[in-house]
C-alpha cells in the first residue's frame, strides 16, 4: 500500500480532479487499521533517546524531584496544546507537514523547512544507531572488550577498574561532556598501576570504556580538519541500520504500524527488566533517592524553568512534522484531544521512568567506587556509550545485560528514525504520484542515498561532523516553526474557525484552556525558549578541542538553512496569487486555499456552505478565539 500525504509542490496552485480522486482514495486506503496501531505509532514520536540519556541528567542538575514541578507545568501549558494542535490539523485535513499549510499558503515554506530539517537530522541520527549496533555485536564477546585494558587499541593511560583510583582526586577525562572523579598521578617518580606506567607531567588517565569509545568505536582523529580513513566496521553498522529502516518503512504506514508493536513495546519490557535487576544492587536505593530528592530552592532559578521548557519541547516531537503526518492517516472522528493528552504523558512519563532505571545502576556505581553520584552522571552519548556500559560491566552476566541495554537503545532509536524518514518519503511520494506504485524501490534509493551521505561520519573525523550538526540543527528552527504554527492557527486562520473544524471531528470545540494556551501562553513560552537559545549560545567543543571558525560557520548555516524556504516560498506564493495589486495578492495568500478542507468527502460541501466568516476586528477575534460564540 502506498501512503497518503499531499504533494510536496507547495507553491503550485492547480490540481486536476483525477488527482483529487487519487488523493482521497489514498486517504481511505491508508488509514490506520486499528486504534492500537495509531497509538503505538504516535507514542514512538514522544519517546526517544533524549528521554533516556538527557532527562535524568537534566533532572539531577535542576533540583531532582523538584524539577518535575516545572517540567509537568510546561507540559500542560505548551507541550500538550502544541501536540494537540498538530494532530488535530493533520487529522482534520488529511494533510501532512507540507500541505497542512494550505490553511495559510504564504507560510508553505514552513513545510519545506520541516522536511529539510528531517533530512539533515535523519542523516546524523542513524550514526547513533550504527554505534548501537556496533556495541550489540561486541556484547557477545567475553569478557566485554570495554572492560579490559589489554586490547590493541588501549594505551598506557588505560584504567580497567575505576575503583583503584577512588582516592579522592579530581580528573577530567578527554571525552566531551564527561567529568569523572579519578586519581591523578602526580608524584616525582613514575607510578606503576596494572602493569602500566605514567609520569607526573604527562599522565591523562582514561577508563577502559572511554578508550573503547574513542579509540575503537570512533577511532578519533585530531580534529574536524583531519577526516582520516574510513572506519569500515562502523560503515557496515551504518549500512545495517539503513537496511533495517528500509525494510520497516518500505510498505508505508501500515507496515510501520505493525513494526512499532515490537519497537514501541520492547523498550518498556527491557527497561523494566533492567529496573528489577538494578533494584537488587548495592547502592541502588541511594541513587534513586538522589534522583528524586527535591531541592526546591532550584525552582527560583529561571534556568531551571527554561531547561524544563526545552526538554518538554524537544522530547514530544512537535514542529518536526511526524505528528502532522501520522495524524493525517487517522480516522476523521478519532478523539485526537484525548490521544494528545495520553500520548504526551506517556512520553514524559517515560522520561521519569527511564531516569529511575538509570539511577539505580548509577547508584550502584557510586557505591562500588565510593564516588559521589553527581560526579558520574553525564548527558548525551557519554551516558549511553561510556558510563552505562561501565556499570553493566560490573554485573554478573555482563554480556546479557549489555546486549539487552543496547537492543533497547536500538529499538528506541529506530522508532524515532521511522518518523524522520516517513516525513521525507511521504512528501516525495505525494509530490510525484507515480512514485506511489514504486514506493519500495523509491525507499531503497532514498535509504541508500542517505547511507552514502552519512558515510563521512564513519570516518576518523566523523564524530566532529556529527557533533556540529547535532549542536546546530535544532538550535533555532523548531522554536520558530512552533511560533508560526500558533500564529497561523491561533490568529491568522483564527482559533475559533479551527475550533469549528475540530467540532466536526470530535462533536465539541477546543476547550477554553487549550484556546488560551495556543493563542497566548504557548507562543510566549516558545519565544522565550528561542530568545534563551540565542542569548545562551556557545560554540561547540569536544573536551579541550575548539572547533575552527569554518566549522562554526557551517554549523550556523545548518541551523538557519531550513528557515530560508519560508521567505523564498512566501515570495513565490504571493507572485502566483490572483489579484491586480500586491495588496490583493498578499491578502489572498493569507487566506486558506480550497485544499484546506475536511479529509472526508461527505461533509466537504456543507463545510464550504457553512464556513465561518473571517473576523477583521482584533478584539472581536480575541474574544472568539478564547470563548467562541458562547456569549
Amino acid at each position: 500500500q502506498s501512503i497518503h500525504i499531499t504533494r510536496i509542490t507547495s507553491i503550485q496552485t492547480g490540481q486536476s480532479e483525477m488527482a483529487r480522486a487519487l488523493l482521497m482514495l489514498a486517504i481511505i486506503q491508508n488509514l490506520f487499521q486499528s486504534k492500537i496501531d495509531y497509538l503505538q505509532s504516535m507514542s514512538v514520536l514522544s519517546v526517544g533517546l533524549g528521554n533516556l540519556w538527557r532527562f535524568p541528567y537534566i533532572c539531577l542538575r535542576n533540583g531532582g524531584g523538584a524539577f518535575l514541578i516545572p517540567y509537568f507545568i510546561c507540559l500542560l501549558l505548551f507541550g500538550i496544546p502544541l501536540f494537540f494542535l498538530e494532530t488535530a490539523a493533520g487529522q482534520f485535513s488529511g494533510l501532512g507537514c507540507l500541505h497542512v499549510w494550505e490553511v495559510c499558503p504564504i507560510f508553505k515554506g514552513v513545510g519545506i523547512g520541516i522536511v529539510i530539517m528531517n533530512v539533515i537530522c535523519g542523516l546524523y541520527y542513524n550514526i547513533i544507531l550504527a554505534w548501537t549496533i556496533y556495541y550489540i555485536g561486541n556484547s557477545f564477546i567475553g569478557p566485554l572488550p570495554w572492560t579490559t585494558c589489554d586490547n590493541t587499541w588501549n594505551t598506557q593511560q588505560c584504567v580497567a577498574d575505576r575503583g583503584v583510583l577512588n582516592q579522592g582526586r579530581n580528573y577530567t577525562t578527554q571525552n566531551h561532556n564527561l567529568t569523572i572523579k579519578m586519581l591523578k598521578i602526580d608524584v616525582d617518580n613514575t607510578t606503576t598501576l596494572n602493569d602500566y606506567t605514567w609520569t607526573n607531567d604527562t599522565s591523562k588517565l582514561m577508563t577502559a570504556q572511554e578508550e573503547f569509545w574513542q579509540y575503537n568505536v570512533l577511532q578519533m582523529s585530531s580534529g574536524i580538519h583531519d577526516i582520516g580513513d574510513l572506519n569500515w566496521r562502523l560503515t557496515l553498522c551504518l549500512f545495517g541500520a539503513w537496511v533495517l529502516i528500509c525494510v520497516c518503512i518500505s510498505k508505508g504506514v501500515k507496515s510501520v504500524g505493525k513494526v512499532v508493536y515490537v519497537t514501541a513495546t520492547l523498550p518498556y519490557i527491557l527497561l523494566t527488566i533492567v529496573l528489577v535487576k538494578g533494584l537488587t544492587l548495592d547502592g541502588a536505593i541511594g541513587g534513586v533517592i538522589l534522583y528524586l530528592k527535591p531541592d526546591f530552592s532550584k525552582l527560583l532559578k529561571l534556568q531551571v524553568w527554561m531547561e524544563a521548557s526545552i526538554q518538554v519541547f524537544y522530547s514530544l516531537g512537535a514542529t518536526w512534522g511526524p505528528l502532522f503526518t501520522m495524524a493525517s492517516f487517522n480516522k476523521f472522528k478519532n478523539n485526537c484531544l484525548r490521544d494528545s493528552i495520553i500520548l504526551s504523558f506517556i512520553g514524559e512519563g517515560t522520561s521519569v521512568y527511564a531516569g529511575l532505571i538509570i539511577f539505580t545502576v548509577l547508584g550502584f556505581m557510586s557505591a562500588r567506587f565510593s564516588l559521589p553520584l553527581d560526579k558520574i552522571v553525564t548527558s548525551g552519548p557519554g551516558l549511553g556509550f561510556i558510563v552505562y556500559p561501565e556499570a553493566l560491566g560490573q554485573l554478573p552476566g555482563q554480556n546479557i545485560w549489555s546486549a539487552l541495554f543496547f537492543v533497547m537503545l536500538l529499538t528506541v532509536g529506530l522508532d524515532t528514525q521511522f518518523a524522520l524518514c516517513e516525513v521525507v518519503i511521504v512528501a516525495c511520494t505525494d509530490n510525484f504520484l507515480w512514485l506511489r506504485s514504486r514506493r519500495v524501490k523509491f525507499v531503497i534509493v532514498v535509504c541508500f542515498a542517505n547511507f552514502l551521505c552519512g558515510v563521512i561520519m564513519t570516518t576518523e573525523g566523523g564524530i566532529y561532523i556529527f557533533q556540529v550538526i547535532d549542536w546546530y540543527i535544532a538550535a533555532f528552527c523548531p522554536a520558530v516553526f512552533g511560533i508560526i504554527e500558533c500564529i497561523v492557527f491561533g490568529w491568522i486562520y483564527g482559533l475559533d474557525r479551527f475550533s469549528r473544524d475540530v467540532k466536526l471531528m470530535l462533536g465539541r470545540g477546543i476547550p477554553i484552556f487549550f484556546r488560551i494556551c495556543i493563542c497566548f501562553i504557548t507562543p510566549s513560552i516558545l519565544l522565550a525558549v528561542l530568545v534563551y537559545s540565542i542569548t545562551a549560545y556557545q560554540p561547540p567543543t569536544y573536551g579541550s578541542y575548539q572547533y575552527p571558525d569554518a566549522a562554526v560557520g557551517f554549523g550556523i548555516f545548518v541551523s538557519v538553512f531550513p528557515l530560508i524556504p519560508i521567505i523564498v516560498c512566501a515570495f513565490i506564493v504571493v507572485q502566483n496569487m490572483p489579484g491586480e495589486t500586491y495588496k490583493q495578492k498578499i491578502t489572498t495568500a493569507f487566506r486558506p486555499s480550497s485544499k484546506w478542507k475536511p479529509a472526508i468527502k461527505e461533509i466537504q460541501s456543507d463545510y464550504y456552505e457553512n464556513g465561518a466568516v473571517q473576523q477583521t476586528r482584533f478584539f472581536e477575534k480575541v474574544k472568539l478565539n478564547l470563548i467562541g460564540e458562547i456569549f
